[in-house]
């Protein structure tokens, strides 16, 4: 069995008075690909930032083992604003560069980590483009490619597809799989992409404040939480992404 990456243990956020999530255990194994499901409020994005320690928890307890570095996509990454001035290697690069202590200089080293990552991702030509002028897909890749450029063994996204496609939402989720199969990267996405995630994702916790289901996504299809938040004889999607 493999070694998990990420242990929660009785997990409880609150926001004031309100009791965000309860309860919540679950094990994450390295090279896992889980997909976190759920209706809308039903704490989701307050999971993924307890995770990452960017909410505080009121009990139980989350261990990431040590060692691993991890990249994080949030929900609201676009340069929408086509004026933006920085280029798609500036934005890459600041990947790297976020965390140091000034003055923040890009060593040669540095440079080989930008264009190995921008070359894994397929987007050489976009690399002296100025990111706000891209296509909503474009920027995802992106986003991603700034995550990535650490060289994470941990993946970690939130809604990254909301406002893409369904042809740029298909690349995007054939690029992850990718990521996870042929480099070994730890990926956990919060989706509502039900129609599609089943084709990519090998586990899926659905959640609704409380666990729902934590397990294989081929178990979960056979789950009275499946027809809920699926729809009654769904079936996934199959890739668009030539």
């Amino acid at each position: 069995m493999a070694d998990n990456l990420i242990e929660v243990e009785n997990l409880f956020v609150r926001y004031g008075i309100f009791e965000i999530l309860s309860d919540i255990s679950f094990s994450v194994p390295a090279g896992d690909f889980l997909a976190v499901v759920g209706p809308n409020g039903s704490g989701k994005t307050t999971l993924i930032k307890a995770l990452i320690g960017l909410v505080p928890i009121a009990g139980g307890s989350v261990r990431i083992s040590p060692g691993n570095s991890i990249g994080y996509l949030p929900q609201k990454s676009t340069y929408a604003d086509p004026r933006f001035p920085a280029t798609v290697r500036e934005v890459v690069a600041s990947g790297l560069l976020v965390h140091r202590p000034f003055p923040r200089r890009m060593t040669p080293p540095d440079e080989i980590k930008v264009r190995d990552v921008i070359s894994l991702l397929q987007i050489e030509e976009l690399t002296e483009k100025r990111v706000g002028r891209l296509s909503g897909g474009q920027q995802q890749r992106v986003h991603l490619a700034r995550a990535m450029v650490d060289d994470p063994s941990l993946l970690i996204l939130d809604e990254p597809t909301g406002a893409l496609d369904p042809k740029s939402r298909e690349c995007f989720y054939s690029t992850l799989a990718h990521l996870n199969l042929k480099h070994g990267v730890t990926v956990i996405i919060v989706t509502h992409d039900s129609h599609s995630i089943g084709e990519y994702a090998g586990s899926i916790l659905y959640l609704d404040r409380s666990m729902i289901y934590h397990g294989p996504m081929k178990d979960f299809d056979a789950t009275p939480s499946s027809e809920h938040y699926f729809g009654r004889n769904h079936q996934h999607g199959e890739s668009g992404c030539s």
